[in-house]
């Protein structure tokens, strides 16, 4: 019994020592991951930058776009005089007879929001994240009757920027891939699980323009 005593002592003062190996293996985990995550997410979209891509500024040249194509538009209400800010975006889906929102109006969205690294951080249906750079068309992960959509208004303050020049240029049918920088997301600060300088992958499907009567 006093052998059974003793051992029993031995294993609470190292049950302590392994649960905090534990811990500190998953701090250093996390911390790792989120290493020069400014530097990452900057060259990220620089990365998009050098690659061959349309600028789009009018609703005929995001009619123009082919599904697949890397195009930029310029998010105005993140762009200063001192720096020109841009999202990154890529039909997955086009539909040239969808109508299109203009800012006051409320959209009904599927969406799946992704970092850089992949992780999810929201969403409302299994859509393509940031390290996914060949989708198929047409695509293999599609809505499915147990997902559910999200509004959003695109005139409200807590829309992000990127989110609403975006929005702007697609129509209702459309899926996109949407790259924003963090000038035109969560900025330096960040939110949630977000973590300041993140840029933001979203797999945007545009599926209505919700009025009164709906």
């Amino acid at each position: 019994m006093k052998i059974l005593n003793s051992q029993f002592k031995k294993l609470l003062l190292v049950l302590p020592l392994v649960t905090l190996f534990f811990v500190s293996c998953e701090e250093v985990q996390e911390a790792s991951k989120y290493d020069n995550w400014q530097a990452r997410n900057e060259a990220f979209i620089d990365s998009l930058s050098r690659e061959p891509n349309v600028f789009v500024s009018k609703e005929e040249d995001a009619d123009r776009m082919q599904v697949g194509e890397l195009f930029r538009i310029k998010d105005d209400l993140a762009s200063t005089t001192a720096q020109e800010v841009y999202i990154y975006c890529k039909k997955i889906v086009a539909n040239t007879e969808g109508q299109r929102p203009i800012y006051t109006e409320t959209v009904s969205t599927y969406y799946y929001g992704t970092l850089i690294t992949g992780d999810k951080f929201d969403g409302t249906f299994n859509g393509y994240s940031a390290i996914d750079q060949e989708i198929p068309s047409p695509p293999d992960k599609v809505v499915t009757e147990f997902d559910w959509t999200a509004d959003f208004a695109i005139d409200n303050s807590s829309l992000r920027t990127g989110w609403k020049a975006a929005l702007q240029l697609m129509k209702t049918g459309e899926r996109w891939m949407v790259y924003l920088p963090y000038q035109s997301a969560y900025g330096t600060s960040g939110s949630g699980s977000i973590p300041g300088y993140s840029t933001l992958a979203f797999d945007i499907v545009l599926d209505d323009i919700v009025t009164d009567e709906d």
